[in-house]
C-alpha cells in the first residue's frame, strides 16, 4: 500500500515537516504549493530533500480557476500551467492537481468544461505530466465527483485523470458507491480526510475541521470500499486542514496520519475480502473485557496515605511482590497494585520522579494477549518492557496516554496464575466485604485537546471499541470536552477522554500540575450504592461534599421525593436518570493536585457517565482546594 500524507496536513517548516513524514513510514508526500513557495530552495533542492527522506512527490497541488474561463482568463490559464509543469518537472513529480473552479468569472458547461481539459491534457503531454481533476464540495458549477468524472471521461485523454477526496463527496452526502463504475486506472490518486458532523458553511468546515479517517463521522471506509472496488492501485494520500494539527507536534501527526491509513485499509480488507487492499494481514481489534489490575507509583510516606484511603474504600493488603517493593490490594474482581520501588532503575521510578504519585498503568483483561501486542504494534503503538527478575512473568505492554502504560492479561497459563506466581499471600486480618465494590466501572483520562483526536483513534483501532457522542464539561475556569470509549459488550472497558486546552479548569491543572499524568480518576461499581455509602462511611471515608442547593434542584428536575433527595444528601450522593435508567456517584475527595476515586451504581440500562453532574462535582472539588477551604484529603504532593 503506498500511503502519502499532503505537506498542509501538519505544522513546522518544511525540512521538519518531510522528517516527520518519513519517520511516521509514509512513502509519499503531496507538496502544497504554499509550503514550496515559503521554503528558499530551487525546485531541485527541494527534490533532493524529498529523495534524501526515502520520499517520492505524489502531487504538486492545487492549481485553481482554471476550466471554464473567459478570455483573456483563459487564456493566462495555460500560461500559469505551462509554468507550473516546468517546476514539477524539477521536482520529480508528474501529478498536478486541479480542482474546480470557484471564479465568479466561471462560465458552465460540461462540453466547455472538456474542452479546456483536452487542450491542457496535449500541454501535459508534451511536458510529460499528468493533470488530476477534483471536484470541491463549493465548486462554482462542478461540485460532484460524478460531474468531473463526466468531463474526464469526455475528455478521453491519458494525461487527464479524475482525483477523489472523501471529504468533498461526503461532506455533500454523494452516495460513495457512484465512485465503483469508475475505471480505477482513470483515478489518479485518491485523497482522504474525516470530520466530525457539524452543520455549518462546507468550505469553513473543510478549511478548519478536516481530521484523521477514524477519528471523524463520515463514512470514509464505505468510501475507501468504493474506490477498492474500481481496482485502483495507486497511493492513498491524506489532505488534512485543521487548526490544531497545525499548531500540534508534526511527529505525533504524522504517525497518527498513518496510524489511520492502515486501521482504514485493515477495515476496509474485512468488508471486502474478494477485494486486492494491498493491506498486510494483521490481528482483529482486540476485544477488551475489563480492567485487570491498576497499579500506583508512590514513595513509602504517601504509600501510608494511600493505603489508608484505600482501607476507607474497602481494600485490603493481600499480597506482596517476591522480588520488588510493591503490594496488591483486593477487593472482588479488582486489584490495586500499589508500587514503591522509587529508587530503582524501573518504569515506575521514572514515572514517580516526572510526575509524583500517581495512577501510571492498567492491566487490560483481553482474549489473547499475545495477539493484541501484535495488533497494537501493526498499529504503530510503541512496545514497553522491561528486566524481569526469577519467577516472574513477561507481560505484553504497550505506552498510552501521557506515557502510561497497558499491560495485556488473558487465561493463558502464565498470565492468569500471576497474581499467585509472583505474590506472597500476606494474612487478611479484616476480610469483611461490607464496601461491595465489584470491579472497575471505568476509568478516566486527561489529556491536552489537541491530542484527544490521537488517543482516540489509538484506542478504537487496536480495541473493539465504540466512541460515544463527545460532550462539553462547564468549568469555572474553561470547557472540558469528553468522549467516552466503551466495548461493543458491557460489561467491559470504559474510558473517558477528557481534553483540555488550558490550566484553568480543574483537569487542566490536574495535568499541569501532574506534568502530563493522565489518568485523573478510577469509578468502582457497586451493586447498592446506599449499603456502601454506609460501609465506608464506617470505615472513615470522607465523600466530597455537594451542596444542599444540588439536592433541592434535583427534587425539582426529577420528581424525586423528600425522604428519597435526603438520602442521597445524606451521603453526599449524587444522582442522574434517563430513558433506560438511573446512575448513582459517590466521589472522594482530591488527591494530591487533582486525583479523585469515584463509586458508582447503574439501574437497569443506564449508558452514561452522569455528565449533568459534572459541573457540580468540580464545583465541590475547587472549593474544597482553595486555601480557606476545608483541607483535602491527599497522599501528598502528585509532584512540585
Amino acid at each position: 500500500m503506498k500511503t502519502s500524507i499532503a505537506t498542509v496536513s501538519i505544522s513546522g517548516e518544511f525540512p521538519e515537516k518531510l522528517a516527520a513524514i518519513a519517520k511516521a513510514g509514509f512513502t509519499g508526500v503531496e507538496i502544497f504549493e504554499n509550503d514550496f513557495l515559503t521554503y528558499d530552495a530551487s525546485p531541485r533542492q527541494v527534490a533532493a530533500l524529498v529523495r534524501d527522506h526515502g520520499l517520492e512527490v505524489t502531487l504538486f497541488q492545487p492549481f485553481r480557476d482554471f476550466e471554464g474561463m473567459p478570455e483573456p482568463m483563459r487564456a493566462r490559464g495555460f500560461e500559469r500551467a505551462k509554468r507550473k509543469f516546468d517546476i514539477m518537472g524539477e521536482l520529480g513529480t508528474d501529478l498536478m492537481l486541479i480542482c474546480s473552479n470557484v471564479s465568479p468569472f466561471a462560465l458552465g458547461g460540461i462540453d466547455r468544461a472538456a474542452s479546456d481539459f483536452q487542450q491542457l491534457g496535449e500541454l501535459a503531454a508534451a511536458h510529460a505530466v499528468r493533470v488530476g481533476f477534483e471536484a470541491l464540495a463549493w465548486g462554482r458549477h462542478v461540485n460532484d465527483h460524478r460531474d468531473a468524472w463526466e468531463i474526464v471521461r469526455r475528455v478521453d485523454h491519458v494525461n487527464v485523470g479524475l482525483i477523489l477526496d472523501s471529504f468533498h463527496t461526503l461532506a455533500r452526502k454523494i452516495d460513495p458507491n457512484t465512485i465503483r463504475s469508475i475505471p480505477g486506472d482513470k483515478i489518479f490518486i485518491v485523497q482522504l480526510a474525516d470530520a466530525p458532523l457539524i452543520d455549518m458553511d462546507l468550505l469553513y468546515w473543510s478549511r478548519h475541521f478536516r481530521n484523521m479517517p477514524g477519528e471523524g463521522d463520515l463514512p470514509v471506509v464505505d468510501f475507501m470500499r468504493a474506490v477498492a472496488a474500481t481496482g485502483y492501485d495507486g497511493p492513498l494520500s491524506l489532505e488534512i486542514f485543521n487548526d490544531q494539527f497545525r499548531g500540534g507536534s508534526p511527529r505525533a501527526i504524522a504517525e497518527d496520519g498513518h496510524r489511520s491509513l492502515i486501521y482504514l485499509m485493515d477495515c476496509v480488507a474485512r468488508l471486502e475480502p474478494d477485494l486486492s487492499t494491498d493491506v498486510p494481514a494483521m490481528p482483529n481489534r482486540v476485544r477488551a473485557a475489563g480492567v485487570e489490575f491498576l497499579e500506583f507509583t508512590t514513595d513509602e510516606e504517601q504509600k501510608l496515605e494511600l493505603e489508608a484511603l484505600l482501607s476507607t474504600l474497602g481494600f485490603a493488603k493481600t499480597g506482596k511482590h517476591i522480588n520488588r517493593s510493591v503490594d496488591l490490594f483486593t477487593q472482588a474482581d479488582i486489584r490495586i497494585v500499589v508500587n514503591t520501588d522509587t529508587k530503582g532503575d524501573t518504569f515506575a521510578s521514572s514515572s514517580y520522579a516526572v510526575h509524583g504519585t500517581n495512577a501510571y498503568a492498567y492491566g487490560m483483561k483481553v482474549d489473547d494477549a499475545r495477539v493484541a501486542g501484535d495488533r497494537a504494534r501493526s498499529l504503530g503503538a510503541a512496545t514497553f518492557s522491561e528486566p524481569r527478575f526469577g519467577g516472574e512473568v513477561a507481560v505484553p505492554a504497550i505506552q498510552g496516554v501521557g506515557n502510561s502504560v497497558i499491560y495485556f492479561l488473558d487465561d493463558s497459563d502464565d498470565l492468569k496464575t500471576i497474581w499467585d506466581r509472583e505474590f506472597v499471600r500476606v494474612p487478611v486480618a479484616d476480610p469483611a466485604d461490607d464496601a461491595r465494590l465489584t470491579r472497575v466501572d471505568h476509568i478516566a483520562q486527561t489529556t491536552h485537546y489537541d491530542e484527544m483526536l490521537t488517543w482516540l483513534l489509538f484506542y478504537t483501532s487496536i480495541f473493539e471499541t465504540r466512541r460515544a457522542p463527545m460532550i462539553d464539561v462547564i468549568d469555572p475556569g474553561g470547557l472540558v470536552r469528553s468522549q467516552a470509549i466503551e466495548s461493543l459488550t458491557q460489561p467491559g472497558f470504559r474510558l473517558t477522554m477528557n481534553g483540555v486546552d488550558n490550566r484553568k479548569t480543574f483537569a487542566g491543572k490536574f495535568l499541569a500540575e501532574g506534568f502530563g499524568t493522565s489518568i485523573q480518576h478510577i469509578a468502582f461499581a457497586t451493586q447498592d450504592i446506599f449499603a456502601t455509602a454506609a460501609a465506608l462511611q464506617a470505615r472513615g471515608f470522607q465523600p466530597l461534599p455537594i451542596s444542599r442547593n444540588y439536592y433541592d434542584d434535583l427534587e425539582a428536575r426529577f420528581g424525586l421525593s423528600p425522604e428519597f433527595s435526603d438520602r442521597l444528601r445524606a451521603h453526599s450522593i449524587l444522582y442522574d436518570r434517563d430513558e433506560a435508567g438511573e446512575y448513582f456517584q459517590i466521589y472522594s475527595r482530591t488527591l494530591g493536585q487533582g486525583f479523585f476515586f469515584e463509586i458508582v451504581e447503574r439501574r437497569v440500562g443506564y449508558a452514561g457517565y452522569g455528565a449533568m453532574n459534572a459541573p457540580f462535582r468540580i464545583a465541590a472539588q475547587r472549593r474544597l482546594s482553595r486555601p480557606d477551604g476545608v483541607p483535602k484529603v491527599g497522599v501528598g504532593k502528585m509532584r512540585g
